[in-house]
């Protein structure tokens, strides 16, 4: 069968839109291939930086003869009816029409329409330039002398020149003619703009592909990554280094280059006293190079450079710190078990150079020192005072900040200059105002939580659960509350605070979690918010708790980012998200539909992990209560915000496995304590999973299905039930059952042990299948019978007090 080559060449395509575009080029032109009755076996699309391509295999030649029949009005329609027929069936008189019989409708109209076929070029040279013209790119342009005319083509650089080839292998392919705005298709395309710029005929895209690889253009976007990803390793371990992979600019250098060339740079050392990330981030945004590390030895246990191979390793007091290491501030999550990043880096080149590129390297190297030195700049400025500190003294007295230290300077800048928030929710400064608040009412149940011992916090280690805290899991795939990372802390010497420290640590977190918005380096890398927060926390002095909440305060910011687990952190992020979901709920600024541009979705869902993955005990009514009173929220709000809560626990149980109609069947409109939520549903998995589980659901539901028909037809149910109107033995034992049950199970409930309680339950199995074996519950003595629904009320009421047992599903 017939295969077709489209190409599409123009000027430079920015990275980010390639892939896309490539995407939105092979759906348009496929789907109006298959909605003009053609078939194909397959398509895959390409791209480069200055061309989409698109190759679809086994195209039907041609499309199939269509005749239809399109039914019109009864013969003694009027007018107006037959004129709107003929409109639809595209007939020019009704004499064109044919008339059917039908023995109970009488007479009507009939247009028989037949379709020839069409040819596939035919339909590909009209379909191709309306997609062309409707290409859907976020950014066009229009060029030339052409651009003044209305209506001229829009392109998101300027178009040069259309490739459309169609044909079977064993034949010639023909070139699809047509064109648009002056440009015509052909069977012409041209190579790497500088190594092969001259015409290069192709034929289909086999030999498509070899001619272009001939000419310097690897069309390929995967395989070029493929390329950059070896050479970049390469070229790094052959001076010692390792490559610091980074996936996001991999994809956008790959969209830069058509001949991918790696060659490394240098800067001086001294650029290595600035932080990791900035370093790494600098060379990236502004060159789109990555950075390399020096290997370290596993044998070393501290962030220092690897030896020679075969020499000593000097005492730990005598080795030189790294360049990057910052005296006196243990490493960030991110950088431990990491090597030190080295002077050098690598850069992707679209050329071969005649000297190898020496002088591209070089001068990549030069605008890498000019940004480094402003990042070096931006490092050093804002660990020095502020020029206008007079003006921050009211500001410093009201946060009690000490304004001999940097970031406490930022933070009363912050405030004085009342940045925006938000229009309807104020400053900054009177948000951290609240997030302070708010932050010290939950450090206490927090630290509660965390350590239910008097004393010391556990001293576990950061992502670590503690010990005791193991619990079962909901399904074989993922237990619910388990920390998804085992990784150090971030606090020294990997111990939490004392619980008497916690609640003046989370007030003093909470003051400088965002004073980092005011320094020099988030200003220019707004992505480092919170780690810069970090490092300067830690350079002026701050207990590593505090320092740590600076950064850890903004997690989780997805599904798979960790959650914060040392208690200040804790504390500072549950009240900033909690602010943030309250304030946008009292001003009505709710996620609606798709749309969510507060990020209020992942939010909620970040405190639903926190809670649950620290396994915190927390009850949201109360909590969203205190946090409403700064907005003057009312009790529907609160049953609002609520019940967003439960959604997104929902979503985040269900993506652990545990079953929807579980957890409807114990959420309730009040349920504000979100681990007893996980807790419930995990001991009704377990008790379902058993036989006894299984027959009580079956019985209870049997109950809960007859008391529902009964009290359809408002059939009479006794209030209480009597003793003295049991007739049969069964009676006797399910309501001695029940009793027993409601009290042990009520009991185990107020002590919070489910599992407990389900076990209670369980003992209702027996009596419950020997009443329904042996006794009518529709009894003609009415008393008997409103006796026996009570019973079943009561049923109903002891599994009611752990899950509503009518919406589980079996």
């Amino acid at each position: 069968m017939p295969d077709l080559l489209l190409e599409l060449r123009s000027e430079e395509i920015p990275a980010r839109m390639q892939r896309k575009a490539a995407g939105d080029l092979r759906k348009m032109l496929t789907d109006g291939l298959v909605e003009a009755g053609l078939t194909y076996e397959a398509a895959r699309e390409y791209w480069t930086p200055r061309r989409l391509a698109l190759d679809v295999r086994g195209l039907t030649a041609r499309s199939k003869d269509i005749r239809e029949e399109i039914k019109g009005p009864s013969t003694t329609a009027p007018d107006q009816a037959v004129q709107g027929f003929l409109r639809k069936a595209g007939l020019s008189s009704i004499a064109e029409a044919h008339v059917h019989s039908d023995p109970k409708k009488g007479d009507f109209y009939v247009a028989h329409i037949s379709k020839p076929g069409r040819a596939a070029e035919e339909i590909i040279a009209e379909l191709v330039p309306g997609i062309i013209k409707n290409f859907p790119w976020p950014k066009s342009m229009r060029w030339g002398a052409a651009s003044a005319k209305p209506g001229s083509l829009r392109w998101v650089r300027p178009l040069q020149s259309i490739v459309c080839t169609f044909g079977p292998e064993t034949e010639e392919p023909v070139v699809v003619d047509f064109a648009i705005d002056g440009i015509r298709s052909g069977n012409v395309t041209y190579g790497h703009r500088f190594h092969a710029p001259g015409p290069i005929t192709v034929r289909r895209f086999d030999d498509y592909v070899a001619k272009l690889e001939a000419a310097k253009v690897v069309l390929d976007a995967d395989r070029r990554k493929e390329i950059i990803l070896a050479d970049a390793r390469n070229v790094a371990f052959a001076n010692g280094l390792d490559l610091v992979e980074d996936e996001g600019l991999l994809e956008e250098v790959s969209g830069l280059v058509e001949w991918p060339v790696v060659l490394m740079g240098e800067f001086e050392q001294d650029f290595l006293t600035i932080p990791a990330e900035v370093i790494r981030l600098t060379i990236r945004a502004n060159q789109k190079c990555f950075v390399t590390s020096r290997p370290i030895s596993p044998l070393e246990g501290e962030m220092s450079a690897k030896p020679t191979e075969g020499g000593a390793v000097p005492p730990s007091s005598q080795r030189e710190a790294p360049p990057s290491a910052l005296p006196g501030i243990s490493p960030s999550r991110g950088e431990i078990g990491q090597s030190p990043l080295s002077d050098r880096f690598i850069l992707v080149a679209n050329i071969e150079a005649k000297d190898g590129g020496k002088e591209i390297a070089y001068g990549n190297g030069k605008v890498v020192r000019a940004r480094l030195s402003d990042a070096l700049y931006f490092w050093k400025t804002d660990q020095g005072d502020l020029p206008d500190l007079g003006t921050l003294q009211e500001s410093a007295a009201k946060f009690e900040l000490d304004l001999k230290k940097p970031l406490d300077q930022r933070m009363a800048r912050l405030d004085h200059l009342n940045v925006t928030f938000h229009a309807k929710l104020g400053t900054q400064g009177a948000r951290v105002e609240r997030i302070k608040r708010l932050a010290k009412e939950l450090a206490p149940t927090v630290a509660k939580s965390i350590s239910p011992l008097e004393g010391e916090m556990a001293g576990r280690p950061e992502g670590v659960a503690s010990a005791g805290a193991t619990h079962s899991g909901l399904s074989k795939r993922e237990e619910v509350g388990t920390p998804r990372e085992t990784t150090p802390s971030v606090a020294s010497g990997d111990i939490s605070p004392s619980r008497g420290e916690i609640t003046a640590l989370v007030a003093r977190a909470a003051v400088l979690a965002k004073a980092d918005l005011q320094t020099e380096v988030v200003g220019e890398f707004p992505e480092l918010q919170g780690a810069m927060g970090r490092k300067y926390a830690l350079l002026q002095g701050e207990h590593p708790s505090v320092a740590a909440a600076a950064e850890e305060h903004y997690k989780p910011q997805g599904p798979s980012d960790r959650v914060p687990t040392d208690p200040v952190s804790i504390a500072v992020a549950l009240a900033d998200k909690l602010d943030t979901l309250t304030g946008f709920w009292a001003i009505d600024e709710k996620p609606t539909g798709s749309k969510d541009p507060f990020a209020l979705r992942r939010a909620a869902l970040g405190v639903v992990r926190i809670l649950i993955e620290n396994r915190i005990r927390l009850g949201l009514t109360s909590v969203f209560a205190n946090a409403f009173a700064s907005f003057a929220g009312d009790a529907a709000q609160i049953s609002d915000l609520l019940g967003f809560f439960h959604d997104r626990l929902k979503v985040y149980l269900r993506e652990s496995g545990a079953r929807y109609d579980l957890i409807d069947a114990v959420i309730t409109p009040q349920s504000d304590d979100l681990l007893q939520i996980v807790r419930r549903v995990e001991a009704l998995g377990k008790f379902l999973d058993t036989e006894d589980g299984k027959n009580l659901l079956a019985g209870t539901k049997r109950a809960a299905n007859i008391l529902a028909a009964e009290e359809k037809k408002k059939t009479r149910v006794a209030e209480i039930v009597e003793p003295a109107l049991f007739r049969e033995d069964a009676e006797k034992k399910l309501s001695a059952a029940v009793n027993q049950a409601e009290k042990e199970a009520g009991q185990a409930i107020q002590n919070e042990d489910f599992s407990a309680a389900m076990l209670t339950l369980s003992v209702l199995r027996e009596p419950v299948d020997s009443f329904f074996e042996g006794v009518l519950v529709n009894d003609e003595d009415q008393a008997v019978r409103a006796n026996r629904l009570a019973l079943l009320a009561r049923i109903r009421a002891a599994t009611d007090q752990v899950a509503d047992f009518s919406k589980i599903v079996g």
